[in-house]
């Protein structure tokens, strides 16, 4: 069985920091790629950032503008989002989700072939 659980949402000043985590159990994460998502109230879900394990090269959302970063540990099997200097824009529900490959490529940020999603984890952003 496989389990995908996220953590770590909180609630958080303009400015601050939060440390999302990611883990999985029932599949192996190096093998495929692995990506945060987020869906703010009355919003589309959009991608916020995508590691490989095989390029290790992570990608992200434009709106991080180098705010937030992505880091994989596979011998835990999880993933982390370290997001700093948080806006209130950056208030949604955050996700967690593993691909079918090892790839972030085509079109990740859409969500496409994402097999398995966590539940989501608020994060809340006052101004």
């Amino acid at each position: 069985q496989v389990d995908v659980v996220a953590s770590g949402g909180g609630f958080v000043q303009a400015g601050g920091s939060l440390r999302l985590s990611c883990v999985a159990s029932g599949l192996t994460i190096r093998t495929r790629a692995m990506a945060w998502f987020r869906q703010a109230p009355g919003k589309l879900r959009e991608g916020v950032s995508c590691i490989t394990w095989s390029t290790d090269t992570p990608v992200y959302a434009d709106f991080v503008e180098g705010r937030f970063t992505i880091s994989r540990d596979d011998v835990k099997n999880t993933i982390y989002l370290e997001m700093n200097s948080l806006k209130p824009e950056d208030t949604a529900t955050y996700s967690c989700a593993a691909r079918r490959w090892d790839s972030c490529s085509p079109s990740w940020s859409k969500g496409p072939d994402f097999d398995y999603w966590s539940q989501g984890t608020q994060v809340s952003v006052s101004s």
